[in-house]
């Protein structure tokens, strides 16, 4: 069993697909598919069962993930303790945040962070922020850029960037359906106002406290992952959305879209960096904990 075994597993694992596993990891394959049998071979035991069309996890292949992981983060650590003594710290960070955070925090974090540790990898994933922890959590991705939840898991670290309101967009040509007074809302004025809400994360739960201290259920005319999408679909004039205000100025749609002055307002959004604890010994995701740190101090 080698090193590079475990990381085609795990991409695998990842993706569930042999063809895009391959690709991932910038191999054929049939090379993919060779190593996970002779890693199944080592192990006396099926690590997934495939066919034509699907590709699972068997119960010996989940209970193999934890090991596989653990094993890749010890050489980790190993490996960067020793370069770290020599203080020539390389290798590879994976970074998960939004399209919007992507080019609102990432350049003024990183650039400096570049310069001084230019032999480290940034690998740079974006999706909805309602996903980052749980991938974080997974092992999917080392940090992750995030808004805080009212109860972060015990075993994240959790560093601020910044704040936003979130706020009450709408179509700025107007519609009928849109309240008159937003800054007295009633039942009557939202019940029959489309709504176009994220479809889990922070803002949606904000939105349905907001209601039902209305007393009403939303008219959901569209869930989405991701705010940006939100943005997209209010300026086509489908609905009212609520979104953090930071994508909202980071959009290029922010001219067809006016902030309803809703009262009561939402929470604001505490937005920040999140890593699993355990990985905070690592000196590479130390290093750049470490830069936040002096940012911010």
């Amino acid at each position: 069993m080698d090193l590079r075994s475990l990381n085609h597993f795990l991409r695998l694992v990842e993706l569930l697909h042999f063809g895009r596993a391959s690709n991932a990891c910038h191999i054929s394959p049939s090379t993919l598919s060779r190593s996970i049998r002779q890693l199944e071979e080592s192990l006396g035991a099926a690590l997934f069962e495939r066919d034509n069309r699907h590709v699972v996890l068997t119960p010996q292949g989940r209970r193999f993930v934890d090991y596989a992981r653990e094993t890749l983060e010890q050489w980790e650590l190993i490996r960067n303790a020793l370069m770290e003594e020599s203080d020539a710290l390389s290798g590879e960070i994976s970074i998960y945040c939004s399209v919007t955070a992507s080019y609102s925090f990432l350049y003024e974090l990183l650039s400096d962070f570049r310069r001084r540790h230019p032999r480290i990898e940034l690998k740079l994933h974006t999706g909805d922020p309602a996903d980052s922890m749980a991938r974080v959590l997974a092992g999917d991705e080392d940090i992750a850029i995030t808004p805080r939840p009212r109860r972060p898991p015990e075993n994240l670290a959790f560093k601020s960037l910044t704040t936003s309101p979130l706020v009450f967009i709408a179509p700025r040509d107007g519609a009928d359906w849109q309240p008159r007074h937003p800054e007295e809302p009633t039942a009557e004025q939202w019940s029959s106002v489309p709504m176009i809400l994220s479809e889990t994360g922070l803002s949606r739960e904000y939105s349905d406290t907001w209601f039902r201290a209305l007393g009403i259920t939303p008219h959901i005319y569209a869930q989405v992952a991701g705010n940006e999408a939100i943005v997209s679909m209010v300026g086509l004039g489908f609905g009212i959305g609520v979104v953090p205000r930071i994508v909202l100025d980071n959009s290029p749609l922010a001219n067809r879209i006016r902030v309803l002055p809703v009262k009561p307002e939402l929470p604001y959004y505490d937005v920040g960096l999140c890593v699993a604890k355990r990985r905070l010994k690592n000196p590479l995701i130390r290093a750049l904990w470490a830069e936040v740190h002096n940012r911010s101090a």
